[in-house]
């Protein structure tokens, strides 16, 4: 067991603080899932009244599948907002909690159509839309994703031999095992990519510490606009944490800047960012997600998160000037100077 242990470990284990960032974009794919749910079963809920006017007992079981499916999204909805920003250390474990909140419904949802309301097709359906879902979406938690899988196939396994018989059953399980073996798979795919992030770490730096500088093979970084620096210094600030379009506008233009005029000029810059550093061959630090913006701080060197984790070189280094030339990062040096004195006391 040991020996299978340590080569499950090297085929597929990723570091728990390398998966922050994952869990960022799990966390946010979870939350535009949820409110597309909570605003569907919305427009759903008189219709079913409508169908199922003259069938009282027919109608409270559908009913009752969308109003738990409803409050299961709005819950999901609302955690996910809520633990925007938990700490890097403990994002994966943490940010993930609603995501696997909604399989666990998506599982159990599954025998609720089947058994319940009668349709044993539509359960089937349900169970491999779901689990499709998380396997293409979402990065995964393998044991999490595993245990609930396999959990919903032996409560479908009786009704699917029973309704379908024994073939479909032999290849619901087929197809049940090859989705939890492909979740292993796809798992080894992003320890490879990972790693030559990690690579990649070794030659883009970012310095906090003074001025701000972003550096790539040890070259400074050049953008097309000046204000594209101050775009990636703010999100390094931010420390992995999502920034919208419309606190980027004012972080960048003024509190009282204009959304709508100032929005296409935030444009440029984005687009002066990507192509910057996609010319440089740097993968996976500047993430753009809708109206989301931020940095992964695993794909890069900072003085910034090495003070923050408790690096006795980078709290010795720091002398008090914190990205000097942006006036919005007074209240990070503050923060740095209090938390420096606490630290050599």
């Amino acid at each position: 067991m040991k020996s299978f242990n340590a080569l499950l470990r090297d085929f597929c284990h990723i570091p728990l603080l390398d998966l922050a960032d994952a869990a960022e974009t799990n966390r946010y794919r979870n939350s535009i899932w949820s409110f597309y749910c909570v605003a569907s079963l919305i427009v759903l809920f008189p219709a079913v009244l409508f169908i199922f006017r003259n069938d009282f007992a027919a109608g409270l079981v559908h009913f009752g599948y969308f109003g738990i499916s409803f409050v299961v999204s709005l819950i999901s909805l609302i955690i996910s907002i809520t633990l925007k920003n938990a700490r890097r250390e403990k994002a994966w474990l943490i940010k993930n909690i609603p995501v696997y909140f909604v399989y666990t419904w998506g599982m159990a949802s599954s025998a609720y159509v089947f058994y319940l309301t009668d349709h044993p097709f539509n359960g089937v359906l349900n169970f491999f839309t779901a689990t499709v879902i998380m396997l293409t979406v979402f990065q995964l938690a393998l044991t999490a994703f595993s245990a609930m899988t396999l959990c919903g196939m032996l409560a479908l396994l009786p009704g699917v031999y029973k309704a379908f018989g024994f073939s479909c059953a032999v290849f619901f399980v087929f197809f049940s095992l090859l989705l939890v073996f492909l979740s292993f798979y796809k798992r080894r795919i992003e320890k490879l990519y990972f790693s030559l992030l990690m690579s990649q770490k070794k030659l883009l730096e970012a310095r906090t510490f003074g001025n701000f500088t972003l550096l790539y093979e040890s070259k400074v970084v050049k953008f097309s606009r000046t204000k594209s620096t101050e775009l990636i210094a703010y999100l390094v600030y931010k420390n992995g944490s999502s920034a919208n379009t419309k606190e980027l506008i004012s972080v960048l233009y003024g509190d009282f800047a204009d959304s709508e005029r100032y929005g296409s000029s935030l444009r440029s810059l984005v687009s002066d960012v990507k192509h910057s550093l996609a010319n440089l061959g740097i993968q996976n630090f500047f993430i753009v997600e809708y109206n989301n913006f931020r940095v992964n701080p695993e794909t890069v060197r900072c003085d910034y998160y090495d003070f923050l984790s408790g690096d006795a070189a980078a709290i010795k280094r720091f002398a008090g000037e914190f990205m000097s030339q942006y006036s919005w990062a007074e209240a990070g040096a503050a923060f740095l100077e209090q938390k420096a004195l606490k630290l050599n006391a």
